[in-house]
């Protein structure tokens, strides 16, 4: 097999003129993006007004569509104690409750929810008094880092109230009753299956939600 030779003077022209021809396309392209013509006005993405009821409280936003509740809850309302953990509803640290319900902030976007009512974490305690899920989270020591806990506790508190009401869970063994399901340690760990603590503390989240369950049960009795 032949090798063309560098100093070939046709290999040496065929290389002057690529270079040539590269350089007037890269002037080309430039002129024309410099070009009156060339430039499009860039839209603004639109916003709309939304109301938020959010811990008995109402905020009139604009903002964007494409807000999630969760960033509307952080950036927006300053409302911190919603965490974005895996912003992909896998880690249950942005739930909060709407309308009486559990969900994922980082997957509900801030529009479909105007109106509803939103209660956060920061939310569930009144009259600077713990709810009876956060006093029992910090007798049970149920957190370690703490990152996740005010999804875990949003979650404890409408787990509490969908048992109440009888909702079963795959846990569950008779599914037939409409009265109140036992909270029992293999519920608890179901209910709460969406939540994730990588720091490992579900012995005592579990321990901590069994407390509250018993004591509404026998205040009941």
């Amino acid at each position: 097999m032949s090798h063309s030779d560098p100093s070939d003077p046709s290999r040496r022209r065929f290389l002057m003129r690529s270079g040539m021809i590269a350089g007037s396309l890269a002037a080309a392209h430039v002129d024309a993006l410099d070009s009156p013509s060339s430039h499009q006005e860039i839209e603004r993405p639109l916003s709309m007004r939304v109301t938020l009821d959010v811990n008995d409280r109402n905020y009139d936003l604009d903002i964007d569509p494409r807000v999630t509740l969760l960033d509307a809850l952080r950036d927006h309302l300053s409302l911190t104690g919603s965490k974005k953990g895996c912003d992909r509803g896998q880690c249950g640290a942005c739930t909060v409750l709407v309308n009486g319900r559990r969900v994922n902030a980082c997957l509900t976007l801030a529009a479909a929810v105007h109106g509803d009512r939103i209660v956060t974490v920061e939310g569930l305690g009144r009259s600077g008094a713990l709810h009876a899920v956060q006093q029992a989270f910090v007798a049970r020591d149920g957190f370690q880092c703490g990152y996740c806990t005010s999804g875990q506790i949003c979650s404890a508190v409408a787990l509490l109230d969908e048992a109440k009401a009888g909702s079963v869970s795959a846990a569950t063994r008779d599914v037939r009753g409409t009265g109140p399901v036992e909270l029992t340690d293999d519920e608890i760990r179901e209910r709460m299956s969406g939540n994730l603590c990588r720091c490992g503390a579900y012995v005592n989240i579990v321990a901590a939600v069994g407390d509250v369950a018993r004591t509404a049960a026998s205040a009941k009795g």
